[in-house]
C-alpha cells in the first residue's frame, strides 16, 4: 500500500472521530441545557418590616438570568475543547508525518550509500561553438535552455536527446544567468549587461519577453529564488547583493552594500531566513531576514584567505565554500552557543588548474546528498554521508571553462565546456 493511500485513510478515520466528539459535545450541552429549562425559580418570601430591623439586600436571580449565564457558558467553554480536540489530533497528525518522512530519510540514505557514477551519453551531445555560460533544466527534465553568447537557445529533451525550439534574441549582452521557475511556465535571464528578463510561455507553446529589469549596472553574476518563488535574490559586478520582491511585476525591494568587489556566489538555507553570499573581496557574508524589522541584515561577515566563486547551504546549519584555484573545499558549521559560522574541516577536491571561471553554481541535490563542485579543470561530485564529505567521482574536462547544471532529481549533468565546445549529457548510474 503506497504512503498516500494510508495518509488519506488516516486523515478519513481522524475526520470521523473528531465529527464524532462533536456530536457528543454538542449532546451533552443540550442536555445541561435542557436540564435548567426544568428548573423551578421560587422568589423569595416577603419578609415583614416589623420583623427585623435590618435585612442586608438580597439579590434576586430569575429564569432568563440563569439561561443568559448557561448561554455564555456554552458560547465560551464549547470553542475551547473544540480546539484542545484539534490540536491534539494535529499533534497526532505530526508524529505521524514526522515518522513517514525520518523512514522516507533512512530508506533514501540506504539508496544512498551505493557508489554512483554519471556515464557520458556520447552519441546526445551537441555542437555548440559560440560560448555558452548559462544552461537550466526544468523541474521534469522536459525542457532546457541553453545561454549561448547573447541568445537562448530552448531545447526539448525527450529519450535523452536535445531538440533546438525556439531561438531568443532580447538580450543584447551575453547570457550569465538562467533560473526556471517551477510554480509557473517561466523563467529568469540575466546578462553581462546588468540586464534581466523575465520569460513566459504564451498559448503557441512559445517563449515571449514579459518584463525587464535594470536596477544592476553591470554583470549578473548569480540569481537564486525562494521555495515560494516571489523573492528573487541576485549579485553583481556592481558589488551589489539585490532583493526583488513579486507583486504584479517583480520590484527591487532592498540592496544590500556590503560586498567591495564582484559578488560571484549566492545561496539560500532551508528555511528561507539566510543568504550567503561570496566574491572577490575575500568574505563570505551571512544575511538574515529580521521579522521585526521587515528587511535583511548583515549578521556576520567572514574574512576568508583566498577568495571564492561559489558556496552553497547543505542544510540550515552547514554550507560549503570552494576557494578559488584550492583542491579543498571548506566546510562551515554554526554555533549553536553565538549563532556564528566557522570552518570546521577541508575536504580534498580536485582543481588541476588555478584558475577557476564563474558562472557554474555550486549545487546541493538533496535527493542525492550530493554536491556539485566546479573547480578548474574538473567538476567534481561529492556524496554528503551524514557530514562526511566524500568525492565520488572527478570530470576532469582538460580546460577550466567549463559551464552547467545538475537536474533537480540528480538524474542528469548537463554541461558545455571550451575544450570541446559541446553541450553534452551525463546520467546517474548505480554501481
Amino acid at each position: 500500500m503506497n504512503t498516500k493511500l494510508i495518509v488519506d485513510q488516516l486523515q478519513n478515520k481522524v475526520g470521523e472521530c473528531l465529527q464524532g466528539v462533536q456530536q457528543q459535545l454538542d449532546t451533552s450541552f443540550k442536555r445541561i441545557d435542557d436540564f435548567l429549562d426544568q428548573l423551578v425559580v421560587v422568589p423569595y418570601p416577603a419578609i415583614p418590616h416589623n420583623t427585623v430591623k435590618f435585612v442586608p439586600p438580597i439579590t434576586q436571580i430569575s429564569l432568563p438570568s440563569i439561561q443568559t449565564l448557561t448561554n455564555q457558558l456554552i458560547h465560551e467553554v464549547k470553542p475551547i475543547i473544540n480546539l484542545i480536540i484539534h490540536k491534539q489530533i494535529k499533534n497526532n497528525q505530526t508524529q505521524h508525518q514526522q515518522q513517514q518522512i525520518q523512514k522516507q530519510n533512512i530508506q533514501q540514505h540506504q539508496l544512498n550509500i551505493n557508489p554512483f557514477t554519471y556515464n557520458l551519453l556520447q552519441n546526445n551531445s551537441i555542437k555548440q561553438n559560440d560560448n555558452c555560460r548559462a544552461i537550466a533544466i526544468n523541474k521534469d527534465n522536459s525542457i532546457v535552455l541553453a545561454g549561448c553568447n547573447q541568445q537562448i537557445k530552448v531545447f526539448e529533451f525527450k529519450q535523452e536527446q536535445l531538440k533546438q525550439t525556439q531561438l531568443l534574441s532580447e538580450h543584447s549582452n551575453y547570457i550569465t544567468t538562467l533560473n526556471f521557475i517551477k510554480k509557473q511556465n517561466q523563467f529568469i535571464s540575466g546578462d553581462g549587461s546588468g540586464q534581466i528578463i523575465l520569460w513566459s510561455m504564451n498559448e503557441n507553446s512559445q517563449w515571449i519577453s514579459q518584463q525587464k529589469l535594470k536596477e544592476h549596472s553591470n554583470c549578473i553574476n548569480c540569481l537564486i529564488l525562494n521555495n515560494n518563488e516571489d523573492v528573487m535574490i541576485t549579485g553583481s559586478d556592481d558589488k551589489t547583493i539585490k532583493f526583488w520582491q513579486k507583486q504584479q511585476q517583480w520590484v527591487c525591494s532592498q540592496t544590500i552594500t556590503d560586498h567591495t568587489h564582484y559578488v560571484l556566489g549566492l545561496s539560500l538555507n532551508d528555511q528561507q531566513n539566510r543568504v550567503i553570499s561570496c566574491g572577490e573581496d575575500n568574505l563570505i557574508l551571512i544575511i538574515e531576514w529580521s521579522s521585526q524589522e521587515l528587511k535583511w541584515n548583515v549578521i556576520q561577515k567572514i574574512s576568508v584567505e583566498v577568495k571564492g566563486h561559489r558556496l552553497c547551504f547543505i542544510n540550515d546549519n552547514v554550507f560549503t565554500f570552494q576557494p578559488y584555484g584550492k583542491e579543498q573545499m571548506h566546510v562551515y558549521e554554526m554555533s549553536s552557543t553565538n549563532k556564528q559560522y566557522s570552518k570546521i574541516k577541508e575536504i580534498a577536491v580536485k582543481s588541476g588548474y588555478s584558475g577557476c571561471h564563474y558562472y557554474f553554481p555550486q549545487q546541493y541535490i538533496k535527493q542525492k546528498c550530493l554536491v556539485v563542485n566546479k573547480n578548474g579543470y574538473n567538476v567534481n561530485l561529492i556524496r554528503n554521508q551524514n557530514g562526511d564529505f566524500i568525492t565520488q567521482q572527478s570530470i576532469d574536462f582538460g580546460h577550466n571553462s567549463i559551464y552547467g547544471q545538475m537536474s533537480e532529481d540528480g538524474e542528469y549533468l548537463m554541461t558545455w565546456d571550451y575544450k570541446s565546445k559541446e553541450i553534452q549529457i551525463r546520467k546517474y548510474y548505480q554501481i
